[in-house]
């Protein structure tokens, strides 16, 4: 199952399904985490994902987060949306798409349908490709 084609929310078994495809070992707290990110499309901050999974009544540290939304995210459960070095989100759609990010608010909404054909790209070492490129529009209110 690819996080892009998730019909929100996700059931525990679905989780546990979805771990296991990514080859993640579901432990409790990884499918306790994965269960609060999966019940809707979301962007969320290492730190909200802790609030919402111990407010849910589970016992997870904050390490756990971390290192889990880190392994998530080399995994390709969760896209990693890094806003500056202090800002990270983790995104659960995973499809390519691009980000903006309202610095007033602290706000990150998905964008599609962006026309990147005018974006230049650079010109690469020999032997080097580009195998991603993440796009964050930051805007401000006037």
């Amino acid at each position: 199952m690819n996080t892009s084609e998730i019909a929100f929310p996700l059931q525990r078994s679905e989780v546990v399904s979805l771990l296991q495809q990514h080859k993640i070992s579901p432990t409790r707290q990884r499918v306790e985490i994965a269960e609060f990110l999966f019940q809707r499309p979301q962007h969320l901050s290492a730190e909200k994902i802790l609030e919402g999974v111990t407010s849910a009544g589970n016992r997870v540290s904050r390490a756990t987060v971390y290192n889990t939304m880190g392994l998530f995210a080399s995994k390709g459960v969760v896209r990693e949306v890094l806003i500056d070095r202090e800002r990270v989100f983790y995104d659960t759609n995973t499809a390519v798409h691009q980000h903006l990010y309202n610095v007033d608010t602290g706000e990150l909404v998905d964008v599609f349908d962006v026309d990147t054909s005018n974006v230049c790209l650079p010109e690469l070492p020999e032997g080097l490709r580009i195998i991603d490129t993440d796009i964050v529009y930051r805007v401000t209110s006037r």
